[in-house]
């Protein structure tokens, strides 16, 4: 019985060329493999700080709710200064998230709707506005970098016809 398997020749000159080739692919993995190492433990970290933060307008939260539950019939002047407290949460969260870039859309009541920033979700029916006009805000719109995110969600008004119907 004769042997089948193939018996391939190459130069010097290009098992050389091969070798070299090779040597680069190797370091250009190791190269590569240590880019995601470094990138993987820069996300992990970024993604520490951001928990972190979040973290911090939990506790802000949770002390407000604790407060609430440790008072039933809270002083005037802590209701007087919730509205305040319950804002700087807030600024706090919306502070957290400008930092990834998450800005939210600013729109106005009183201006047509842009609908590449707004959702148009309802209508109503008002004589004091023109057609089309934004008349609510219901839920603020984000944009990350220049992705909208998140349309801002909006009610319109809807001017009545004055026609009734009748045709003469």
């Amino acid at each position: 019985m004769s042997d089948l398997t193939p018996t391939y020749f190459i130069s010097q000159e290009l098992r050389d060329l091969l070798m070299h080739q090779i040597g680069e692919i190797k370091k250009e993995n190791v190269t590569l493999q240590q880019s995601l190492r470094e990138q993987q433990t820069q996300t992990a970290s970024e993604t520490e700080d951001l928990f972190l933060e979040l973290l911090e307008v939990a506790d802000a939260l949770e002390a407000l709710l604790t407060y609430l539950e440790n008072n039933p019939s809270p002083s005037p002047e802590f209701i007087e200064r919730l509205p305040c407290s319950v804002a700087a949460v807030n600024r706090k969260f919306l502070s957290v998230l400008g930092k990834r870039q998450l800005i939210p859309i600013e729109l106005q009541a009183g201006i047509e709707p842009d609908f590449n920033l707004c959702r148009v979700i309802d209508r109503e029916e008002r004589t004091d506005v023109p057609d089309q006009t934004i008349t609510k805000i219901v839920r603020r719109g984000f944009r990350w970098g220049e992705k909208i995110l998140r349309p801002t969600e909006v009610i319109t008004a809807k001017v009545e016809s004055s026609l009734d119907g009748n045709i003469n």
